[in-house]
């Protein structure tokens, strides 16, 4: 037997994915359908119904076609599959599989018998599973993608939890609800496990139990959710746990001893919440975490740029093996073009402030307002001390941890793409600490910098009493700027300004409409998340404006990167439920 082309795996492929997406939309509307359960009493006579009979996929004689059930949790499982199998993941079409073969197996020795034989329906739905099971067959060859990494242990743990707990509320709610007498509790927790399943009359065979319709949804619902945490569970990304090992990182470590010069976002690739992908030479490396099937790298790679073609190579490789979508947050204009000669688009996302020590001065008009600033926090009794963190003691190191944790904005540590993601690590001593004291030598806010080659440094974290003196963050870099020298420092990268460029360019006489429309957005928009303030704070300092890039694959993944990019920022977070092990 000849093997199926290419095209005819592509499109099995492409219909086993559009009849889980069709289920998913079945399961739904027999939820949110009122009158469905009494059209299902009304083709399904008490004759009909045998309960010791039933199946989990049909009631009495009646049978639905693979994971049409009525139910939501069968609508997420179509959903997840769906997402999955679109995603070419092997481990889904395994999962398929071994769910709707054994089902099919069911249904042809069911037609075998007259009173499952008399329905139309019953040989439709046996139909459209056996299309089903032929598709995949068809296009196993399509489904060849590495399986995401998984934590069943926490996920087994979370659902035991999740089912217990939904399936007691469940049955309480049916309980008090239940309108027939002489239930017991055994019955009433198999209608909720059961109403769980569907809310169609699969669980109409528990005699004593009849419950309203809003109660069948509402455990429904219940137990669909139970089920979207256990996938959550399951799959969720590591925020916070170490990939990066030991080995790894000393290799980084290395090459950004030889090219740390090169890119002031360098140091962040020792996130240890980061992956690390290298060349074949060892001389260049990609750095990344895998948040919702996008596999974000940020900055330039690090390394010599003659290496990056490969180590760009071998991060594409293994985000293609498993799937995922390759993005990267942060490139500087000159990674950004050989990035793009690998396939990937560009889209400017903004400009890092760089300001050059040896032409940075108080003096002159321009500088008036950061000056004024300046002086009037320091004749406050504002002092700034400017350390090495190896020479800090581990005792007042704690301390300005305890007091960084004190004054953060949240509970959610924020930072991927230029922030280390930790304070007062024993291998980061070459970082920089700025920290003020008012004028009782009370500690009110800290700066802490990261080293940039031999001579540079970029800002890293930043927290502040929020009581204390408005100006403070200002004077301290003013106060780091003017002591730099006395550091070996040349040059300091500042805040990242998203979009400066519109709102420069939008200011100017004869800008266009369209280009004044979008300033006003971005405006607008800058009462909340302060996009236009952050440019600004930056400007006062005269810094040199370096473009900062997105990378991506295909302009449809960029929805989907921008929520990767905000989950990975901290900006947008989920219900935790500890890390994976």
């Amino acid at each position: 037997m000849p093997a199926p082309s290419p095209r005819l795996r592509a499109a099995a492929a492409s219909t086993t994915v559009w009849y889980l997406r069709l289920i998913a939309v079945v399961n739904v509307l027999a939820v949110v359908s009122l009158p469905f359960r009494e059209e299902v009493h009304e083709h399904n006579t008490s004759k009909l119904f045998t309960p010791h009979q039933a199946h989990p996929h049909h009631v009495g004689a009646f049978f639905t076609p693979y994971l049409a059930t009525g139910g939501l949790v069968s609508a997420t499982l179509a959903i997840f599959l769906m997402l999955v199998m679109r995603r070419r993941k092997r481990a889904a079409w395994v999962t398929n599989m071994l769910l709707a073969a054994p089902l099919l197996l069911v249904y042809v020795l069911g037609l075998t018998q007259d009173r499952y034989a008399d329905h139309v329906f019953n040989w439709v739905s046996a139909a459209l599973t056996a299309l089903f099971v032929a598709a995949l067959l068809i296009g196993r060859r399509e489904f060849n993608a590495v399986g995401d990494p998984s934590n069943p242990k926490l996920a087994l743990a979370v659902g035991a939890g999740a089912l217990l707990a939904t399936g007691g509320l469940g049955t309480l709610l049916v309980h008090a609800t239940n309108k027939l007498p002489g239930a017991g509790l055994t019955d009433e927790i198999f209608y909720t496990y059961l109403r769980g399943i569907s809310v169609g009359i699969f669980a109409d065979r528990i005699d004593h139990v009849h419950a309203p319709r809003w109660t069948d949804i509402t455990v429904n619902i219940l137990l669909a959710a139970a089920f979207c945490l256990v996938l959550y569970a399951c799959f969720r990304s590591p925020r916070g746990r170490r990939l990066l090992t030991a080995e790894d990182e000393e290799k980084l470590r290395a090459l950004l001893d030889k090219h740390g010069a090169r890119d002031s976002l360098g140091y962040f690739a020792l996130r240890r919440d980061k992956a690390a992908v290298f060349s074949p030479t060892g001389k260049a490396a990609v750095t990344y975490r895998v948040v919702g099937a996008v596999s974000l790298a940020s900055g330039d790679p690090i390394g010599d740029p003659e290496a990056w073609p490969g180590a760009i190579d071998a991060w594409l490789a293994e985000a293609r093996s498993h799937a995922w979508t390759p993005a990267v947050m942060g490139a500087s204009e000159e990674a950004g073009t050989i990035y793009a000669r690998h396939g990937l688009d560009a889209l400017e996302l903004g400009d890092e402030a760089i300001v050059d020590i040896a032409d940075f001065t108080l003096e002159g008009r321009a500088m008036r307002v950061v000056r004024q600033a300046h002086n009037r926090v320091k004749r406050a009794g504002y002092t700034v001390r400017v350390r090495r963190h190896e020479d800090i003691p581990a005792e007042e190191m704690a301390l300005l941890i305890e007091r960084a944790d004190d004054w953060r904005d949240g509970a959610t540590e924020r930072g991927f793409s230029m922030a280390l993601g930790r304070l007062g690590d024993a291998g980061d001593g070459r970082c920089v600490m700025l920290e003020c004291r008012d004028a009782n030598d009370e500690p009110r806010a800290l700066l802490s910098f990261v080293p940039w080659g031999e001579n540079g440094l970029s800002l890293d974290l930043m927290r502040r009493d929020r009581d204390c003196e408005n100006g403070l963050m200002e004077y301290m870099v003013v106060e780091l700027l003017l002591q730099a020298k006395e550091l070996g420092v040349q040059r300091v990268s500042l805040n990242f300004a998203m979009f400066r460029s519109v709102f420069e360019r939008g200011a100017r006489l004869g800008a266009g409409p369209v280009l004044r429309l979008w300033r006003s957005t971005l405006t607008f928009f800058s009462r909340w998340w302060q996009i236009e303030s952050l440019y600004r704070a930056n400007a006062k300092y005269r810094p040199v404006w370096e473009p900062r890039f997105l990378l991506f694959a295909k302009s449809s993944d960029i929805p989907r990167i921008g929520l990767a990019s905000a989950r990975a920022e901290g900006f947008l977070t989920l219900p935790g439920m500890g890390e994976r092990s």
